[in-house]
């Protein structure tokens, strides 16, 4: 048992007993020792180089491109290029050691590194099939439009001709037909006939209001069933070809059948497009068949930046083509980092001023109450951004000025105690005994009540945690390129297709709060004076 008070052991086996917050605890320090130990996990720059009988460290030291490559350039060398170059591999001696997961994040990923699919979707959309006929009082078609695939003859043909010559119009299609024609108010109607070439048909007229006058056609409006309910509207139709270009592509029988209504020369010119698009992208083809039109897409994965998770980057790629594992990891040290030493100096201050408060009392006390209240009212966001703005964001900068505003609530708790303290036998003794004030403040008052700091300090470092990622979100937190997960989160708002950046990122946040929670109600069960209770 490390405690040799025998209060501290009962406390420390209080929270042992809890399981969950005792695992918490040793789950958040391997965590953070793992993102303390980020460079030599995570790093695009390897842990030991051999090259012409010379070991180089470049984790922990930085060389110029010019000791590797002789170009005379000063600049950070891209390690992965040179340990693929012919000058480098073509001497066996020479070689590279690197981290387990090789990428940094700062790092941007080379495009012609990442694996794609070699397959292009040829994708046949279907375009909603609607026609409409203006028509006179008798039926005649005064205008058609796309009213070929419902009626098997061209627009052309069908003008001029009475629309009963096509179909059977309903009786109540008939009356709302009149009732306009006679300027009477009507409401919308849709119709379902049967037509012996193309099945069911509905016919619709919208809903009429009272003109000024008769009009002078009305216009009905054709349809497919099934595309207005939505069975096979816009259903699309998939082919697949691969880098060989297969003449016949094999994805379903109707496609087959699709591909195969197509005259030879059109077949040709898509399977050219399709070969086009290996190299760039293709625009979209309008195509008809028979009496259906159709938007053909020509789709194929592309490297474009934010990039979906893949064997080398398991968590995905940002938008600035850097690794997200390497930046949920170094993001965890930096959020882990800027909470424990936000809370360790916030909590100093409080303890401070809250001591000397509730020590001398009288007017010291007052005149700090009234400061804090002042203090307290002054907008945080605000003084932030006017900070930033004069200063430039920086780690330092985040830290003072979050710092001056976050022991207000600690010093509360702190005051209370040495009011309560300072009236103790203990401490009027001291007194008697001449021990200076700063000594019984520190010595013998606030350790017996330091109770109100331990049990809120996993709850305050799960809110400095919070908060910083909460200003980095808002773009007033740490300067970029900081790994953040504030940051990832900006992004995704910005990227929302990209599901990898919302994930990750909140993944590890909930995780990292969770733990803390677990571990403060540990910490909160093994000081409660009152562990069983009973409510009567």
């Amino acid at each position: 048992m490390p405690f040799k008070n025998p209060m501290a052991r009962k406390r420390f086996i209080r929270f042992k007993a809890l399981r969950r917050a005792y695992i918490s605890f040793w789950i958040l320090v391997i965590l953070y020792g793992l993102s303390l130990c980020a460079e030599i996990i995570c790093n695009s720059s390897p842990l030991y180089i051999r090259f012409q009988g010379r070991s180089y460290f470049p984790v922990f030291q930085f060389y110029p491109e010019d000791e590797f490559t002789g170009s005379g350039r000063q600049t950070r060398p891209d390690y992965h290029r040179i340990n693929g170059s012919e000058q480098f591999a073509d001497h066996r001696e020479n070689y590279m050691i690197f981290t387990p997961f090789p990428y940094g994040p700062y790092k941007s990923v080379d495009p012609a590194t990442i694996d794609v699919s070699e397959v292009i979707n040829l994708v046949f959309v279907p375009m909603p099939r609607v026609g409409t006929a203006n028509i006179m009082p008798d039926f005649t078609v005064k205008r058609a439009v796309r009213l070929e695939a419902f009626s098997a003859m061209p627009d052309k043909d069908v003008r001029n001709r009475r629309l009963t010559d096509f179909f059977e119009i309903p009786p109540d299609i008939r009356e709302a037909v009149t009732a306009r024609f006679s300027n009477r108010p009507s409401p919308a109607i849709t119709r379902k006939i049967e037509n012996r070439d193309h099945g069911s048909i509905t016919i619709s007229l919208s809903t009429y209001h009272q003109r000024g006058g008769v009009p002078d056609s009305v216009r009905l409006t054709f349809r497919f069933p099934e595309e207005i309910s939505g069975a096979d509207a816009g259903k699309p139709y998939r082919a697949r070809f691969s880098r060989s270009l297969d003449r016949m592509p094999v994805s379903g029988q109707k496609v087959r059948d699709l591909w195969l209504e197509l005259s030879e020369g059109r077949r040709q010119e898509m399977l050219q497009l399709v070969e086009n698009r290996y190299f760039g992208p293709v625009d979209d083809l309008r195509l008809t068949v028979g009496t259906r039109s159709y938007t053909v897409e020509f789709q194929k994965q592309d490297v474009r930046f934010p990039f979906p998770p893949v064997k080398e980057h398991p968590l995905g790629i940002d938008r600035a083509g850097r690794d997200v594992m390497a930046r949920v990891l170094y993001g965890m040290r930096t959020s882990m980092t800027f909470g424990l030493l936000l809370v360790v100096g916030s909590m100093g201050l409080g303890i401070a001023a809250g001591a000397l408060q509730g020590y001398y009392g009288g007017l010291v006390d007052i005149s700090g109450q009234r400061f804090i209240e002042i203090w307290s009212a002054l907008p945080f966001l605000y003084i932030m951004i006017l900070m930033g703005s004069i200063y430039g964001r920086s780690f330092m900068l985040l830290l003072v000025c979050y710092g001056l505003f976050n022991w207000i609530g600690i010093s509360y708790y702190i005051r209370g105690e040495f009011l309560r303290l300072r009236g103790q036998p203990f401490v009027e003794a001291a007194r008697c005994m001449g021990v200076p004030p700063l000594k019984i403040i520190f010595k013998h008052i606030l350790p017996n009540g330091m109770i109100p700091v331990i049990t809120f300090f996993p709850f305050s470092l799960v809110g400095a945690i919070g908060s910083l990622a909460a200003l980095d979100y808002l773009g007033f937190g740490l300067p970029p390129p900081t790994p953040s997960w504030g940051e990832l989160l900006f992004q995704a708002q910005q990227y929302r297709w990209a599901w990898w950046l919302i994930l990750y990122p909140s993944l590890a946040l909930f995780l990292v709060m969770l733990l803390g929670v677990f571990v403060g109600e540990g910490v909160r069960n093994a000081y409660d004076p009152k562990q069983f209770t009973r409510l009567e």
